[in-house]
């Protein structure tokens, strides 16, 4: 059984792991929404939307074979539409929402209103992933591992 220190250390690296795939997701993300919104001339919310998107699906593929990847899921599938229905949906809404609310009402850049956005609904989506979304359950199917070998299992 782990220590409560050791449960903790172990949280805690895995929030940097979920920071760092954050980051590059906030890479795509940004860059998706620059294309779509100064490249192809979209509405800033749809664009949003759809750059969101992107990077949830950037995030899910890295969160799965880094972030945890001592958590084998059942199905990736499965995983993947938890991933999307709670993480994703609540990023989409949260990002849609406070966009509307710092560009629409405030005049924020629409760049720098982003950001902002993606901070705030971060430490919420690490909590759901943590907890619902990579939680320990069924372990069958997984990527290859980046951080390393898998564990030895019996069988």
């Amino acid at each position: 059984m782990k220590s409560t220190g050791d449960a903790w250390g172990t949280t805690g690296v895995r929030w940097l792991k979920f920071n760092f795939v954050g980051g590059l997701g906030i890479g795509v993300q940004l860059l998706v929404l620059a294309v779509l919104k100064s490249g192809l001339h979209l509405g800033y919310l749809i664009a949003t939307a759809l750059a969101v998107e992107a990077a949830v699906v950037h995030n899910f593929v890295w969160h799965e074979r880094f972030t945890w990847a001592d958590r084998e899921a059942a199905s990736r599938l499965a995983r993947f539409l938890k991933f999307n229905l709670t993480t994703g949906m609540f990023s989409i809404l949260g990002n849609l929402l406070l966009m509307k609310l710092l560009v629409g009402v405030a005049s924020l850049n629409y760049l720098v209103a982003n950001i902002i956005t993606i901070a705030a609904c971060s430490l919420v989506n690490f909590v759901v992933s943590d907890s619902f979304v990579f939680a320990v359950g069924s372990e069958v199917c997984r990527w290859p591992r980046i951080s390393g070998t898998p564990p030895d299992r019996d069988t």
